[in-house]
């Protein structure tokens, strides 16, 4: 298990702006951060990570040389670095520019400006990735655990299977799709399902609908992962199919500690 106090945290950041840099900078070390590594495009920061690597990921969006989503792309494929917690901060209120960042598995999104108390919470959350822990639970042995992990997305996979990994979880069966997803649950047996909403063939309101209707699968706990707003209209119809649980992107590992100890706990 890794225990690494923020005190010891080291953070790579990358912003081209001087002010901003010199702001996010102190603003990281008043957290008590260990060692903020600060640079300015994205050259200087892949060369630091094949350098020395980091704990944690501090981007902006758009730099001279590229934009964010291109490192956390270039972070998530390489197997030295994919387990680097990436977060995102930026001014960028977009949907469709956040949720490139969200499927490509980001561990946490800042505005700027922000507040002292959403960098606070943005750092527990990524200390969350970093600091795994066995779930600990009364009714299963975690490591026995079945997951069917659905989602389109190969970065996102890898980020949700990471966090259950790091609660202990061993058997996580993945899917792309509602469709393929299918296919599993009529040939094994699962305890969990954890899927994304937005997915091509089937997407995972179609694929609740499936599990919660079916007598061989009714009474599978289901996760929805989305970055839909909660007071969505596709939300109050996804809720209405039997879903146990709604989770946000990014994946938070507290939250989905907290789901996991309902679900299977009890």
């Amino acid at each position: 298990m890794n225990h690494i106090p923020l005190s010891e945290l080291n953070v790579l950041l990358i912003e081209p702006s001087d002010t901003q840099r010199k702001i996010i900078t102190s603003l990281l070390i008043k957290e008590k951060v260990g060692e903020v590594d600060a640079v300015s495009t994205l050259e200087e920061a892949k060369a630091a990570l094949q350098a020395h690597g980091s704990d944690v990921v501090v981007s902006a969006m758009y730099f001279a040389d590229g934009t964010g989503i291109d490192l956390l792309k270039h972070i998530k494929s390489n197997e030295e670095t994919a387990s680097i917690p990436f977060m995102l901060v930026s001014s960028e209120n977009r949907v469709v520019k956040l949720e490139e960042f969200k499927q490509a598995g980001v561990a946490a999104i800042l505005p700027k400006p922000f507040k002292p108390v959403h960098l606070s919470r943005a750092l527990n959350a990524t200390l969350d990735l970093i600091n795994t822990e066995e779930l600990d639970l009364d009714t299963f042995d975690i490591q026995a655990v079945r997951v069917l992990l659905v989602d389109d997305s190969k970065l996102a996979r890898n980020h949700i299977r990471r966090v259950l990994e790091g609660m202990g979880l061993k058997h996580i069966q993945e899917a792309e799709n509602g469709a393929m997803a299918l296919t599993y649950l009529k040939d094994d047996t699962f305890n969990l399902v954890v899927t994304d909403y937005n997915m091509p063939e089937m997407d995972g309101r179609e694929l609740s609908e499936f599990i919660r209707f079916n007598p061989q699968t009714s009474h599978i706990p289901i996760i929805m992962v989305t970055s839909e707003a909660a007071d969505s209209a596709h939300m109050a119809n996804i809720q209405q199919t039997g879903v146990n649980a709604l989770c946000d992107k990014p994946f938070e590992a507290n939250e989905v500690r907290r789901m996991l100890a309902t679900l299977l706990g009890s």
